[in-house]
């Protein structure tokens, strides 16, 4: 590895790897800090093929970090009631409802378009005008040996005397063998006892399975698509690049971390992030956004949210390994016929030098709320700043100019 001593570039493989740059290949952004022997980057790899959407992550992200609470409001838009990232919100699940299959492997479903035309799929589900109340009379018929769950409930009432007692000892719905004289609850009797016995309906929710409810193409098949999303952690980070203060600082993990208490609240920040993730607070000013549990990782810790996460969506660990396993589930997922599997955020040569925290999708970047080429947003400084001097630099000439001119006339 060749260094050169002025400019302090590296050769690598081929490739030039510019020190101190704004954009391009960095492979190590807590070396090029300044730190003389950083630890290996770390880093989140999420792979939303597995998110169930239970939010463990928002939970423990504000009980760890004291995030403040965002606001309890119902947003109407879907199960997510977050709405996105904030300064009161460094993880945000996002629940996106597509009236499509996944993978579409087989019959009615085989070539049917995916990726962008999920929209209009969507569209075709809003034209049909599906009565939704007959559609719910129906649940229940569609496993074998179904019935409406209507009609099972309406029968096991009237059977058990208005309750759907199971007998003689307990109250209403108990599964207590009758005696000879029930005794105890409303309307026992043996007949409901052995009904019960036998796994009767008891009103319960789940009893049976429930029937898909089709679109206008009869289609039975939607899924939902989940993100649990945060800051980056760019390698590129325009927000530090930005910042007046050094409020915003690389660490010795690759992260890019605030320190609250030096933030002036310019604001800068929040326009420079390609992402839209970190954000003002409103009760104080300042920026707030994900550390990544800077102070977890300098114990040795997982951070909160990959800690409390139940299907490992969110994994935790040194970046580069965590780019190689992303790789083989990508094509994991490929194998068994998930095509629009992809990975973003993980190539160190795009717009950002790659993310620190990166995702498997199952669709679009778009669908998530996601830029889909992201760039720093101060790439073009120093090219702005040559301009910049170039034209100062013809100013200065061009008084000069004049004023020689103008002695000479005298």
């Amino acid at each position: 590895m060749a260094r050169d001593v002025i400019t302090g570039d590296r050769e690598v493989g081929g490739l030039t790897i510019h020190a101190n740059s704004f954009s391009g290949r960095l492979l190590d952004p807590a070396r090029d800090a300044g730190y003389a022997d950083p630890p290996p980057r770390k880093g989140f790899f999420t792979d939303t093929s597995v998110c169930i959407g239970c939010k463990a992550c928002e939970v423990a992200c504000k009980e760890w970090n004291m995030v403040p609470e965002d606001g309890l409001d119902l947003l109407g838009m879907s199960y997510d009631n977050t709405g996105g990232l904030g300064a009161d919100s460094w993880r945000a699940v996002a629940f996106i409802e597509q009236a499509r299959p996944v993978g579409n492997q087989g019959s009615p479903f085989a070539g049917a378009a995916t990726g962008a035309s999920s929209d209009a799929m969507q569209q075709d589900v809003v034209a049909a005008a599906t009565d939704v109340f007959e559609a719910a009379a129906r649940l229940g018929t569609e496993v074998p040996g179904g019935q409406p769950l209507a009609d099972v409930a309406a029968a096991q009432t009237t059977r058990g005397g208005g309750c759907g007692s199971g007998g003689g000892g307990g109250g209403c719905g108990s599964g207590a063998k009758a005696g000879p004289k029930p005794s105890g609850g409303c309307g026992s009797s043996a007949p409901a006892a052995t009904a019960v016995q036998e796994g009767a309906f008891l009103g319960m929710p789940g009893m049976l399975a429930p029937a898909a409810v089709p679109d206008g193409e009869g289609r039975q098949d939607l899924r939902w698509l989940m993100m649990s999303n945060v800051c980056k952690h760019c390698t590129h980070a325009a927000c530090l690049d930005v910042c007046p203060t050094g409020s915003l600082f690389r660490t010795e993990f690759g992260t890019v971390v605030v320190q609250e208490d030096i933030c002036n609240g310019c604001g800068y920040c929040v326009s420079a992030c390609p992402y839209g993730v970190i954000d003002k607070r409103e009760s104080d000013g300042r920026a707030w956004k994900c550390t990544l549990c800077y102070d977890r990782l300098g114990e040795g810790q997982t951070p909160a949210c990959a800690q409390a996460c139940p299907t490992e969506s969110i994994q935790f660990g040194d970046l580069d390994e965590l780019r190689e396993r992303a790789e083989r589930r990508r094509q994991q997922l490929h194998d068994v016929g998930v095509t629009e599997a992809r990975l973003y955020g993980e190539d160190p040569d795009d717009g950002v030098g790659g993310d620190g925290a990166f995702f498997l999708l199952l669709d679009e970047p778009e669908v998530y709320g996601l830029p889909p080429d992201p760039v720093v947003t101060t790439r073009e400084l120093p090219s702005m700043y040559r301009h910049m001097l170039a034209a100062a630099g013809f100013m200065v000439v061009g008084v000069a100019a004049a004023a020689a001119a103008a002695a000479g006339r005298r």
